[in-house]
């Protein structure tokens, strides 16, 4: 495919492949941009940000309405491209097509409710007679870094919002999977969009990302990645509007009074999703000792039961990584485990780019894949002495974007919802529930700023305060 710059589909002499991860064939290539041309694409977006502000919210809630409608229509084609370039499996796929579908309809919605508020000065000492209000204006230009593992659904999260809320927008998808976005600029255009409010370029973001965050017409950067690059482009952006959506190790409490079917069914869903490439992925799970033996009988089943290989099969529950490199680390952080006393419970081998679901008890806090964020189809197992253990056990870590917890007592749920540091908390459900319109972020290393439509439009705007005197 080409690339969408200042109002046309481009090509470039540098062309990067687009990999199936299953086959390890390059089935499509795109263009690789150049820092020319992310100022090109910056100048474009400053007639972009003009021609959204002629758009009323009517106008951009009808585009981005008619967006929804070319989406549903092309929903088997996208969820055929998901799958392909990133390797999930196909229903996954589909499943990320309809949340799309939520994400820019909720984005339409907001359009319409962007609002300010009277502020009564007449409150304070020496102010009567004065009126304030407030007004909720457009940043101007979003730069919307996407990554792989969601290459529909995070992309529009990211351009919904910000077309919404009447700015302009210049895409950067991740190298992997491209283009799922580039068809997601289609759409756009093709719903009525102005040609220079959208921008798609591709191309590595060691070349790239750099200018693109420190673009000087650029005021709001919103990122999802890893914590690495998220503290690297927050450094870059200097004194812009930043978003960051980062990683996790997101740790699942399991106490004594949790049905175990129902627990074993969850984890089987939160950790193995995407082959565990998501950053709300079940990977730490941390079960009271009492329970720990009829946790991991209920548990390896259910993970044995799972299906992998070819995600273009509809039977198939889990596919490939994206690449067979990082099925290879996920398989050297097992190793690691393993040498240092854990126990492989199920999977724990490799097959090119997939990783077995695998399944590791009795593993030592420290370890690295329990530390780091896996990001891969395995979930580590320790023992805790009791609820108190268990929520230092969930805090030991620099991330906080989710938890979860399955548990009767009211007592302990509440502790858990009070003292467990994440953004996202869920009782009696894994942690890899995520409801598009919800507040989305983390705390600590996972990042900062929401995600959402309703609140992702209060990143990417203003506040302006107007007092008649």
């Amino acid at each position: 495919m080409k690339m969408y710059v200042a109002g046309e589909w481009v090509e470039r002499d540098d062309r990067m492949d687009v990999i199936d991860p299953f086959s390890g064939e390059a089935f499509d290539t795109v263009p690789g941009a150049s820092v020319e041309d992310v100022v090109l694409a910056a100048k474009a977006a400053e007639d972009g940000r003009e021609q959204m502000s002629r758009l009323t919210g009517m106008d951009r809630y009808e585009i981005l309405m008619r967006a929804v409608s070319l989406i549903e229509a092309r929903k088997e084609e996208l969820g055929q491209t998901i799958t392909r370039e990133e390797g999930k499996v196909i229903s996954e796929g589909r499943l990320e097509v309809d949340r799309a579908v939520q994400t820019m309809t909720w984005s339409a919605e907001e359009a319409k409710r962007l609002r300010g508020e009277t502020i009564p000065l007449d409150a304070s000492p020496g102010n009567a007679g004065k009126f304030g209000f407030t007004v909720r204006v457009p940043v101007g230009i979003v730069a919307a870094i996407a990554p792989f593992n969601f290459p529909l659904n995070l992309v529009a999260h990211k351009v919904g919002p910000a077309l919404a809320a009447g700015n302009a927008v210049i895409i950067k998808p991740a190298s992997d999977t491209p283009l799922s976005a580039l068809k997601l600029t289609e759409i756009l255009l093709d719903a009525g969009i102005p040609d220079m409010a959208v921008q798609c370029i591709t191309g590595s973001g060691r070349t790239i990302g750099d200018a693109l965050v420190s673009q000087p017409n650029v005021r709001k950067v919103t990122f999802t990645g890893s914590r690495e690059v998220g503290e690297h482009i927050t450094r870059m952006a200097g004194l812009k509007k930043v978003t960051m959506e980062l990683g996790s190790n997101s740790p699942l409490i399991v106490m004594p009074d949790a049905d175990m079917d129902k627990v074993a069914a969850a984890t089987a869903q939160s950790g193995y999703a995407n082959a565990g490439q998501v950053c709300i992925s079940t990977q730490r799970v941390i079960v009271q000792e009492s329970a720990y033996g009829d946790y991991l009988d209920a548990l390896k089943p259910a993970v044995e039961a799972l299906s992998y290989g070819d995600p273009k099969k509809d039977a198939t529950n889990m596919g490939p990584l994206v690449r067979e490199s990082d099925a290879a680390r996920v398989e050297t952080w097992v190793n690691e485990a393993v040498d240092g006393g854990a126990r492989v419970v199920a999977g724990g081998t490799r097959d090119g780019a997939i990783m077995t679901p695998t399944i590791l008890a009795d593993v030592d806090p420290d370890m690295r894949v329990s530390r780091e964020e896996v990001f891969g189809p395995t979930v580590a197992v320790t023992p805790a002495s009791d609820i108190d253990e268990a929520i230092e056990l969930a805090n030991d870590t620099n991330f906080g974007l989710a938890a979860a917890i399955f548990t009767q007592n009211v007592d302990h749920a509440m502790r858990f919802a009070l003292e467990v540091d994440s953004g996202n908390l869920n009782i009696n459900s894994g942690t890899q529930f995520r409801a598009d319109l919800m507040p989305y972020g983390g705390l600590k290393d996972s990042g900062f700023g929401k995600e959402g439509p309703t609140y992702a439009i209060d990143e990417m705007t203003e506040l302006k305060m107007v007092v008649f005197h």
